[in-house]
């Protein structure tokens, strides 16, 4: 049945009604936009508490939290080479309630899952800016005898089933390094263990589980200064200030061997232009602040904000750039 007739005049009513509820839409959007952030803001890291992403995810947190006057938590959500929190992300709403912190694993797992990745790790993202780079130092079990990069290959060769590697997720930077090493001595069928993240690879390596290991400066300083595991080289293009006895690979007979790790933040797709804004200014205040470089170059860290533009362009070129290294080691999921 029709809807029985209305008067001219209550029409009219109904659709100036109408019409104002749909031109304060954008209204309601905007003012919300512009109350950000009114509630708890939370920031996934793809990896289990106490490696690298979490140590810096929770730095930053504790000062986003000061920056915005609003609280920040951090959420581990760790699994599948960091794609299981990377994937909650990418479905998350896009208000900025949602972020994300990860290293450069977000930009090689879609060169390593093509067949299996459930996002796409550029355009299910906004890029907010990147926070730090640092080199890797490659670490042994102190009962290894081994005391430098050229050594461990020699013992390696001699007898490659005494000796495995670690890594805190496939296809990580610790990963490819590891990867690249192997290929490099003629060894790239050596097994190299899968972790849910750098804490529990790096608890097996003290525990002599795995041998060796490539690890972000963060985490494996602390365990070197206390003699817990040895450190042969690093993987930068200059010795560490923190290690100036450790040589680099460089050094060590490794002529093109140079990795660092890198951390950045995202948002999921379609963040509103404001609430960006104001993300990456609060990132870029933070970025700044002399306790924050100081405190990440006690740990092998360089604070290196970029922009949203710039760190989009920078992870372009990463991505190119890693897609060289898993060709030549011929890395490839099993």
């Amino acid at each position: 049945m029709h809807p029985p007739f209305l008067p001219s005049k209550q029409r009219r009513q109904l659709l100036a009604a109408g019409a104002a509820l749909l031109a304060g839409l954008p209204l309601a959007a905007a003012a919300a936009e512009g109350d950000y952030p009114s509630r708890t803001i939370t920031i996934v890291a793809p990896h289990a508490a106490g490696g690298p992403v979490d140590g810096v995810a929770r730095m930053f947190a504790d000062k986003l939290k000061d920056e915005l006057g609003q609280s920040v938590v951090v959420d581990n959500r760790a699994g599948a080479s960091s794609m299981i929190g990377a994937a909650h992300v990418a479905r998350a709403a896009p208000d900025g309630y949602t972020l994300y912190i990860n290293a450069s694993l977000h930009a090689i797992n879609p060169l390593l899952y093509k067949a299996s990745i459930k996002y796409d790790s550029v355009k299910d993202f906004t890029p907010i800016g990147l926070l730090a780079q640092g080199p890797l130092a490659f670490l042994v079990n102190p009962q290894v005898k081994a005391h430098t990069a050229q050594e461990l290959a020699r013992e390696i060769k001699a007898a490659p089933d005494k000796i495995s590697f670690g890594t805190g997720g496939f296809g990580a930077a610790d990963h490819l390094a590891s990867a690249y090493f192997l290929h490099e001595i003629g060894q790239a069928n050596l097994p190299i263990v899968l972790y849910k993240g750098g804490a529990p690879a790096l608890q097996d390596l003290m525990g002599g589980a795995v041998q060796a290991k490539m690890d972000a400066m963060l985490t494996a300083l602390p365990l070197v200064k206390s003699g817990k595991v040895r450190a042969l080289a690093v993987t930068s293009a200059q010795r560490s200030p923190l290690l100036p006895d450790v040589p680099t690979m460089r050094e060590a007979g490794f002529k093109d061997f140079e990795f660092s790790s890198w951390y950045g933040l995202w948002a999921p797709a379609n963040l509103p232009p404001a609430i960006k804004q104001r993300l990456e200014q609060a990132t870029k205040n933070i970025m700044a602040l002399p306790e924050v470089q100081n405190k990440l170059a006690s740990q092998g860290f360089s604070a290196d904000y970029r922009s949203a533009a710039d760190f989009a362009a920078f992870m372009g070129s990463e991505t190119r750039r890693y897609q060289g290294i898993i060709e030549a080691a011929k890395i490839k999921v099993e």
